[in-house]
């Protein structure tokens, strides 16, 4: 690869060209009809190049993924960071079922005393959330967890200087 990195490899190289492609690709893709080309014009790069580099980053997990972020609050949706408390020997069991559910976006393992997996939930409403997770204890058998909702957004998404 390109940019001197492995599958799965944390400790990334990246050159200098897949560092301003990096940055650009944060700020979403330009809706145009061929928004690669125009990134491209950018770079200096033709349109295949810059899908090309961009494939092979995903390929190595430099990027995870390629999408929008919504306002769900301004799409009328609801919320909420669960944490639960799951026993160690169950987490990956738990995770893929946690995994699974319809409205579940992230989910982490964290170092916390009482709560170890962490995941965001996003419903039609608050009470489809409530269904929700009291459908995921019937699945699961976990009832020790947390429901966080969101009542105010300060920030979503993160940008990273790579250049």
């Amino acid at each position: 690869m390109r940019s001197g990195t492995k599958k799965g490899d944390l400790s990334v190289y990246l050159s200098s060209l897949d560092r301003r492609l990096l940055t650009l690709l944060q700020d979403g893709l330009p809706l145009v009809a061929e928004p690669f080309a125009e990134i491209g014009k950018k770079l200096g790069l033709s349109e295949g190049e810059v899908i090309e580099r961009t494939r092979e980053l995903k390929e190595n997990q430099v990027i995870r993924r390629l999408g929008g972020i919504f306002d769900t609050r301004g799409l009328g949706y609801a919320s909420t960071l669960v944490a639960m408390s799951v026993p160690p020997d169950r987490l990956e069991e738990v995770a893929r079922v946690v995994n699974a559910h319809q409205g579940v976006t992230h989910n982490y393992v964290r170092e916390h005393p009482r709560y170890n997996l962490w995941f965001t939930l996003i419903a039609k409403s608050e009470e489809e959330i409530e269904a929700s997770l009291c459908a995921l204890v019937k699945q699961t058998g976990i009832r020790d967890m947390m429901n966080l909702p969101t009542r105010k957004t300060f920030k979503i998404g993160a940008k990273f200087d790579l250049g």
